[in-house]
């Protein structure tokens, strides 16, 4: 094998370097060019972004349910659906919760009972391939409890089988070691109204050509569908299943002495939240549903304003595309943080901070702060300060810290007319962020400390989402927010959050990501973080996250990723490239590196030859991160402004390299 000589490795290098820093630097000007007025052009007349939150068929077969449910069905709605359901199923007859995925289980039997209700019949060619997946997949006995308790309101699934969400729990105290607000928002969201629902038990009897039996397994439909014990005695869900049984016996009793009390607590709780300050119950799908069955199970009429309010921000979700003939539901509106990302990486791209249309989305991020009100996060975080913003166009009753990071990132780089005013505003954003911090160092999404890991064992928490724990992405996005505030390194506050991204590092040298797919999401953030509070990027620890991220660039220069990555960690940083995660671990590497690297220059070749005439990119693959290995979103912003940034972030790197 033939040697080549360190000095001509290290010539080919500086002559790579010396070609490529000119042509690339002006090929990426070119693309910043169209990327921002593709941004500038979807930009709403308010002065805000708000892209598409796309997702798997599982909303749009709840749509179907839940027109049956309601005994109000728009025909013209469904036959969209049954198209849209039609559409997205596999070869093998099943549907997938994120893009080339595989069949999932869940999303099967939603969708095969959505075509059911709309009147297809168990024959049917395209039914019969979904059997035999749901079939093979374990039926109805495997699925997890939230599909479950929607098919038991339909008399498909026993309620007897079912774990008990007794209303009562809203009479617990804050100070008790269990209490209602030790869950996640989004699970508390669904709990409650499904506490009234499991008090009710409002079912729709179906006719016998629309109902499920041939979904249970030869021999289970009529055994103990109940959830098994752990062999171990001694367990946290062998403990809940065994007060699960008491509390369903104590249900079966005629006298229940506190349940008036809880079911009217949880009513007045769910209207409390429903309120003209929210898009709806939490401004999340789940939830806003639960709660109109809520209100039509407790008899409010349909004229009733908190109905129609309730039914106005439901249908509010809709995406009617009559372009593509296409009828597509959403989980949530995702206005300030579109928002925040695209004034954010506009500026940093080279556009003037005080252009006229940076300003008009710096004053509608601004107007949307969420002031002088303290939502639920207040029983975990006992702050006075009031601020924060939320993902939604309304939702008070929940600011989350990552919204709020990322708006303070934008308005530190927006100039306003009145910069004083928006250093107050600033300012005590900042202090209500840090006020989250957890005990362990880190940030989490909407509260604090909310990590009782026992919780995951009880019955009803199998959608592995029932707690809201600190993650190494949110707390590396509060670093790039404390460094380019101005604050210290030194500060306590940050070397605590240092020391939990540090700690929550994996061997390889990558960081899983909570909120995006997957490790080429958190490592990125972890790397850019530490940059912009100052930490020397030449320690072995960091560079061997830039290492990782080296390591999974593809043969065309980009990067990839998928979801399937949270089931199987072998998969990691592999995948078809796609613009949002190149541009993530492009940003990664540019962070950790002084000099341009081959590795960016064919990162920056990939982004560019792959932009569309428009300035946009085509991104079909899912890169946002609900509840990992349960729900999954494309964010259609991610596939245009972070390609944008990573541009930005390389054009800088040039020109040092070139000084």
């Amino acid at each position: 094998m033939t040697t080549v000589p360190k000095k001509t490795i290290a010539v080919s290098l500086e002559t790579f370097r010396e070609q490529a820093t000119v042509a690339p630097v002006d090929l990426a000007q070119e693309t910043i060019n169209k990327a921002q007025q593709n941004l500038f052009n979807l930009q709403k007349p308010e002065g805000h972004w708000v892209g598409e939150l796309l997702v798997d068929s599982t909303l749009v077969s709840d749509v179907v349910a839940y027109m049956h449910w309601a005994g109000e069905v728009d025909f013209n709605k469904q036959s969209r659906c049954v198209k849209n359901l039609l559409d997205r199923q596999l070869p093998d007859g099943g549907w997938n919760i994120y893009y080339k995925g595989p069949s999932e289980l869940n999303a099967t039997v939603k969708a095969y009972f959505a075509l059911k209700l709309a009147g297809f019949s168990p024959d049917d060619p395209r039914l019969l391939k979904a059997l035999a997946t749901i079939v093979r997949l374990g039926g109805i006995p495997k699925a997890n409890t939230y599909t479950k308790l929607f098919l038991a309101m339909f008399g498909q699934y026993p309620w007897k089988y079912l774990p008990i969400i007794p209303s009562e729990i809203l009479l617990l105290p804050n100070w008790l070691y269990f209490n209602i607000y030790e869950m996640s928002s989004w699970s508390r969201a669904m709990v409650v109204p499904l506490s009234i629902i499991n008090h009710f038990k409002p079912v729709r009897h179906l006719p016998p050509e629309k109902q499920l039996h041939e979904l249970f397994p030869y021999g289970t439909e009529h055994s103990n569908l109940g959830l098994p014990f752990d062999k171990k005695l001694f367990t946290w869900k062998n403990f809940f299943l065994g007060w699960n049984k008491i509390l369903k016996f104590l249900d079966t009793l005629p006298w229940k002495p506190f349940r008036s009390r809880a079911l009217k607590k949880a009513e007045a709780w769910i209207l409390e939240r429903m309120d003209e300050g929210s898009d709806g119950l939490g401004a999340i799908f789940p939830s806003m549903m639960y709660s109109l069955m809520v209100l039509k199970t407790l008899g409010y009429g349909e004229d009733h304003p908190v109905v129609r309010k309730a039914t106005r921000d439901f249908l509010g979700l809709e995406v009617d595309d009559v372009e593509h003939d296409e009828f597509r539901m959403q989980p949530c509106h995702s206005p300030i943080w579109d928002s925040a990302i695209n004034a954010f990486v506009l500026v940093e791209s080279g556009v003037p901070a005080d252009d006229p249309r940076i300003q008009k989305a710096g004053e509608w991020i601004i107007s949307r702060e969420v002031k002088d009100f303290r939502g639920d996060w207040r029983h975990k975080n006992p702050t006075p300060i009031t601020s924060g913003w939320a993902f939604e166009f309304h939702n008070k009753y929940y600011p989350d810290v990552d919204d709020t990071f990322k708006v303070l990132l934008a308005l530190g780089v927006i100039k306003m007319p009145d910069e004083k005013a928006k250093k107050e505003v600033m300012d005590r954003a900042l202090a209500w962020a840090i006020s989250f911090q957890c005990r362990n160092g880190g940030f989490a999404a909407f509260d604090k400390d909310v990590t009782k890991q026992w919780l995951q064992d009880v019955p009803f928490a199998d959608h592995n989402a029932i707690l809201d724990p600190p993650c190494s992405d949110i707390t590396s996005r509060a670093l790039e927010v404390f460094g380019r505030m101005g604050l210290s390194i030194k500060e306590r506050f940050i070397q605590r959050a240092i020391r939990f991204v540090r700690e929550t590092q994996l061997p390889d040298g990558s960081w899983e990501g909570r909120w995006g797919v997957n490790y080429i999401y958190g490592t990125w953030l972890v790397l850019r973080g530490l940059r912009a509070i100052g930490e020397d990027m030449y320690q072995d620890w960091i560079l061997r996250g830039m290492i990782w991220l080296e390591s999974c660039q593809n043969a065309d220069g980009g990067w990839g990723e998928t979801p399937a990555t949270y089931d199987n960690p072998k998969l990691k940083g592999q995948g078809e490239s796609t613009p949002s995660q190149t541009a993530w671990a492009l940003m990664g590497i540019i962070s950790a590196s002084d000099h341009l690297r081959p590795s960016i220059l064919r990162g920056i070749d990939y982004l560019a030859r792959t932009q569309n005439p428009d300035g946009s990119w085509t991104e079909d693959y899912i890169t946002g991160t609900g509840f990992p290995k349960v729900f999954y979103l494309k964010y259609d912003m991610y596939r245009n402004n972070w390609p944008l940034l990573a541009l930005a972030d390389f054009q800088r790197l040039a020109a040092r390299e070139r000084r």
